[in-house]
């Protein structure tokens, strides 16, 4: 049985307390973790600020060079990582390992993003009286960034944190989810031996409400980025002050199937959005808005798909669904159902329970105000909803106070572009499922969903400042 140490300036730090890591399958104890003090924080966060005063000196060739050595090395241990997935976050081996190919291709883009930082010329000589002078940009690294990260792609949104912090020269104090720190401090060792230098990233693992306030607050700390719950980045946005701060803060993410749609090429596509990684996924395909004319055959046609999904051990290669995080989450998505048919809402397959485990549920007959449509389920569960006109699924969708990806299928175009100018999502996509999302698009959600945008480029404008230049061409 594995027991773990903090990651504080670039040597393993035992900590005075632990805490058990248990398998959210299996049930049992998998690892005594390190759990940090309010102390250590203070000390990783010094750290992290001393290690600072040298690594942003560092050449954009060198801080990509260390990048694509991490590259290769996640490229030759993919199967161990996946491994580790599926025991601290019951994710079945083929949901972890592609994972981990994503990752692979985040640090790539970080590593690419870090010689493409760069400022502009600004035409000094377009404002009156300023034509003896010459403007430019720049962007700096702002300093020590704070990176709190949840447990449900361990690999791969660390590395939304880590690769563009690191491309532009900050350093990272990481503080990962408690279910899911050993994905985390085993990026420790990689980028040890990646050439990154002592002290740019510090790993503190434990309890995020012991330790977000020193994390979040402490005067070295110039940017907060945070993927988690609404109400933990609410908090933090009131007590991040001038700082900077990306929160990306989960959906209930919807898709329009609009009557062009060929409904056979969609199903196991939809299917898959609802139920990988048994929806625990930000931007899972949770509301699915179905045209009268069609409802009947795309509800027929995607519980017949759902039911051949295999529900079981994340480590057996045939699983596609397994445990959720948390017997406590099955029991909270257990009582969401529950008062939903109390409400009338039907079941069409699934809700079978077991303390950790729920079969895919597809629900019909569900009404706006219901928990399992309005709020963020984080579970295998997907609800179907009829609709008359375009215009009324748009406002269905746009019903949510959440608006993180939104997604249409449709064979005209200018309906479309017309859904995508009218839904409120951060992003749309057209003819796919909300769920989709590569590693070098923008990515972040509008109203309760968030604030700021991740994606390498963008992430590293949010991770650096810009600075001004004007220079007289004469005394």
């Amino acid at each position: 049985m594995k027991k773990t140490k903090l990651w504080i300036n670039g040597q393993w730090q035992e900590a005075e307390n632990s805490y058990e890591l248990i398998s959210p399958y299996s049930g049992e104890v998998v690892a005594h973790v390190a759990k940090a003090s309010i102390q250590d924080v203070e000390r990783a966060i010094e750290g992290a600020q001393q290690a600072f005063q040298s690594f942003k000196k560092t050449t954009a060739y060198e801080r990509a060079e260390i990048l694509y050595n991490v590259v290769q090395i996640m490229r030759q241990r993919k199967e161990e990582f996946a491994e580790i997935l599926a025991l601290e976050a019951g994710k079945p081996l083929a949901a972890g390992l592609a994972e981990i190919e994503r990752t692979i291709a985040t640090y790539q883009f970080a590593a690419e993003g870090a010689k493409q930082a760069k400022g502009e010329t600004v035409p000094m000589d377009a404002a009156p009286g300023a034509g003896d002078r010459i403007g430019w940009t720049k962007r700096e690294p702002l300093g020590v960034i704070s990176a709190i990260t949840p447990f449900n792609f361990p690999f791969n949104l660390v590395a939304h944190k880590l690769g563009p912090a690191f491309a532009v020269g900050n350093t990272v104090v990481l503080k990962p989810a408690t279910q899911t720190p050993l994905s985390a401090l085993i990026m420790a060792e990689i980028f040890k031996e990646a050439g990154l230098p002592d002290g740019a990233l510090q790993i503190v693992t434990g309890s995020g409400g012991e330790l977000s306030d020193t994390l979040i607050t402490h005067p070295y700390v110039k940017k907060v980025t945070f993927t988690g719950s609404g109400n933990v980045g609410l908090g933090i946005k009131e007590k991040v002050g001038l700082r900077k701060v990306t929160l990306e803060l989960g959906s209930n993410a919807a898709v329009i199937v609009e009557p062009s749609t060929p409904i056979h090429k969609i199903i196991k596509r939809c299917v898959g959005g609802a139920f990988n990684f048994a929806g625990q996924v930000c931007i899972s395909l949770q509301r699915i808005y179905v045209h009268a004319s069609i409802i009947n055959e795309f509800t027929k046609a995607f519980v017949e798909e759902t039911e051949k999904l295999i529900v079981g051990d994340p480590f057996d290669k045939n699983t596609d669904v397994s445990a959720m995080i948390h017997p406590n989450e099955v029991e909270r998505i257990r009582e969401w159902i529950e008062e939903a048919q109390t409400q009338g809402a039907v079941m069409a397959t699934g809700g079978v329970f077991t303390e950790r485990t729920l079969t895919p549920t597809v629900m019909t007959n569900v009404t706006a105000d219901m928990k399992i449509v309005c709020q963020e389920a984080f579970a295998p569960i997907v609800s179907i909803v009829s609709y008359e006109t375009l215009n009324d699924a748009i406002r269905l969708v746009n019903e949510s106070e959440l608006g993180l990806n939104a997604g249409i299928y449709t064979n005209i175009l200018p309906d479309a572009l017309y859904a995508a100018d009218e839904l409120q999502a951060g992003a749309v996509m057209i003819n796919d499922i909300p769920t989709f999302r590569v590693d070098n698009m923008p990515y972040g959600g509008v109203k309760m969903s968030g604030y700021g945008r991740e994606g390498i480029k963008w992430a590293i404008e949010e991770m650096t400042d810009m600075k001004f230049i004007m220079m007289k061409k004469s005394f």
